[in-house]
């Protein structure tokens, strides 16, 4: 019997439905687990998940049986984030920025597990970083994700902050400039968007650093965030010519002003 309806196939729904329920998910999700949130038994869910896992969309990392998002998840994901025109828009001159500055430049957008590096333009300076195309960067603790932190949309970015906010009061020793409370994520927000924009020496990759500024919509949202990545601290102090050349850039490609001293 054919499962065909006059909108399409139901077990092709079906097995959306379980692909969207892991595109929501922080980690990993036990068989068990993804078959109680989508309202199957374990034997009919695992049929779905096996699928995914052959064709690369779900893995199965470590020993626990537990089941991600996999690598062609993230290359369907990257596709459809580059064919986006606001991506497209800021993607042009990173080339010439890069050029300009001599530093490393990324491009990233809000994705479902956070701050996602979409492009990349190596500089002329080499940095010896694993981070490339797909590179989830942390909210808090880097200036790409600081970002988002200070001019991302509330609702999209506010379970992430949450959870990364507590395993910093777990563990304090991941960020040096900042205590884990509340008040001074304000705080730490308050001067980023005084700024116009974020920096870390150091503290996410030791021996790197970081600027990086956002694009901003109608909304004053960052659609975006544009990052340079070097090894002098003296390229990203306040002032410095390179941080003029990130923010003039950045406020070509945004709708609104930055609001910057």
């Amino acid at each position: 019997m054919s499962d065909e309806t006059g909108q399409g196939l139901k077990s092709l729904d079906t097995a959306l439905g379980v692909l969207a329920y892991m595109t929501e998910q922080n980690g990993p999700k036990s068989l068990t687990e993804i078959g109680r949130e989508c309202g199957m038994p374990p034997s009919k869910v695992h049929r779905y998940l096996a699928s995914f896992v052959a064709a690369g969309l779900m893995r199965q990392p470590g020993r626990s049986g537990h089941y991600d998002l996999g690598p062609a998840a993230m290359q369907l994901g990257l596709a459809a984030l580059a064919r986006h025109d606001f991506v497209n828009s800021a993607a042009d001159g990173l080339a010439d920025l890069s050029a300009r500055t001599g530093m490393t430049v990324l491009l990233s957008v809000w994705a479902n597990q956070g701050a996602t590096v979409v492009r990349w333009e190596r500089g002329a300076s080499p940095t010896d970083t694993s981070m490339g195309l797909g590179t989830t960067l942390p909210l808090l603790n880097s200036a790409t994700g600081r970002v988002f932190l200070a001019w991302g949309a509330p609702r999209a970015i506010g379970p992430m902050r949450d959870e990364q906010l507590r395993r910093l009061a777990r563990q304090p020793g991941l960020s040096l400039d900042l205590e884990p409370t509340k008040a001074s994520l304000a705080a730490l927000v308050e001067r980023t968007r005084a700024r116009g924009y974020a920096s870390v020496e150091g503290r996410y990759i030791p021996g790197l650093v970081a600027a990086a500024a956002p694009i901003l919509d109608w909304q004053g949202e960052a659609q975006a965030a544009v990052t340079l990545v070097g090894i002098d601290p003296a390229l990203i102090a306040p002032g410095s010519e390179r941080i003029e050349i990130l923010l003039a850039y950045c406020l070509e490609k945004s709708v609104i002003r930055l609001q910057a001293k």
